[in-house]
């Protein structure tokens, strides 16, 4: 019976992708590496995950069970602005997470709906409350989204902030003519991987650099892999921050490169759910050993969890992510605070330090 209606819910969401599929328009630019003419890709990766790959897992697969719902931590109250050499990073939830760093106010990937789908009353249903109120954000100057999944670009939700903050926006290629149409009131620019964009305003300044992930894109099954994907890494008042939306860990090598070219980092964020089936979701998603994995290949001095317990997209265990990494670091003889698991509302503060695996220190937890 639960399958059934499954089955006719997934008919009609096929529906209404036909009409957004319509309604979108295609990106055109010059070939590279990753895109040829039409389709983006993951150089050297293959990608054997779809949207119909996966409604048939949801049809043949159980999922655990996770809780109905569960409380967020009442955030702190947040700060206007954080200025000096230290940062404060603060976890709303998936992958939104706040960035205050050298006066300016960083947003990534927001996300305040209830469901990660096209449709209002079907779709992944948010598990956990976003920490923080759309109201009490402080004022956002700059919000970096890393693709176009509805787990990660919530056209509501950027309405509300188009209107209240009108923020500088920095998309993947492709990603504009949607943003900017959501959002009218905000500067909205898209980029290619190995970009760089300076943003500077009365508040603040800090680099953006766009750098590969291992993913995909396409809001419907007829435009798969039409849009880019995306991390960025932020360098503001000499601290370094790498940022991965979504991602799988394939080969390591996008984040040795990354440690590399940038020297290292004070704080990566990297996500850590919807990652099981293994045989499926491995081409997008990373599991949490992985993750920490990658914070020593990048050469970041702590990591920050995010994109787990809110909602349900893979198959694990609520809590199977947050206790895999634990396990990690234990076996790995790792310290328990280099790799922090939040619950949403907490924060770090990350200082600017000497970017070195022989250099950790605790952050502080708020």
């Amino acid at each position: 019976m639960i399958r059934s209606r499954f089955l006719w819910l997934s008919i009609r969401m096929l529906a209404v992708s036909l009409v957004l599929a319509a309604c979108s328009a295609t990106y055109e630019g010059s070939i590279s590496n990753h895109f040829d003419g039409k389709v983006f890709r993951n150089p050297g990766q293959v990608k054997n995950s779809s949207v119909a790959g996966y409604l048939w897992l949801r049809l043949t697969t159980s999922q655990a069970q996770w809780p109905e719902s569960v409380a967020a931590e009442i955030a702190p109250t947040l700060p206007a602005r954080v200025n000096g050499s230290e940062a404060r990073v603060t976890w709303v939830g998936h992958a939104t997470v706040l960035i205050q760093v050298a006066g300016l106010n960083i947003l990534t990937d927001p996300v305040w709906a209830e469901r990660a789908s096209p449709i209002t009353f079907v779709g992944p249903k948010r598990v956990t409350a976003p920490a923080i109120s759309l109201h009490a954000l402080p004022p956002i100057d700059v919000v970096l989204i890393s693709h176009d999944h509805y787990d990660h670009l919530d056209t509501a939700t950027l309405r509300r902030l188009d209107t209240a903050h009108k923020p500088r926006v920095i998309v993947p290629l492709g990603n504009r003519a949607l943003v900017q149409k959501t959002m009218p009131a905000s500067t909205v620019t898209e980029h290619d991987w190995g970009e760089v964009i300076t943003f500077a305003n009365a508040a603040g300044s800090a680099t953006f650099h766009v750098e590969p992930m291992l993913h995909g894109s396409g809001r419907t099954p007829f435009d798969q892999m039409e849009t880019l994907w995306a991390a960025f890494v932020i360098e503001a008042n000499g601290i370094k921050m790498y940022h991965v939306g979504d991602t799988g860990y394939g080969d390591g090598d996008n984040f040795r490169a990354a440690g590399l070219k940038h020297g290292g980092f004070d704080l990566a964020i990297f996500p850590i759910g919807a990652y099981e089936p293994a045989s499926f979701m491995a081409d997008s998603h990373m599991r949490p050993s992985q993750a920490v994995q990658a914070m020593v290949d990048a050469n970041a001095r702590q990591a920050l969890a995010h994109h787990f317990e809110t909602f349900q997209l893979g198959f694990e265990a609520f809590d199977a992510p947050r206790n895999e990494v634990k396990q990690t670091l234990v076996e790995r003889s790792l310290p328990s605070y280099q790799f922090a698991v939040l619950r949403p509302g907490q924060s770090l503060k990350v200082l600017a330090t000497a970017r070195s695996n022989q250099s950790l220190a605790p952050a502080s937890h708020r």
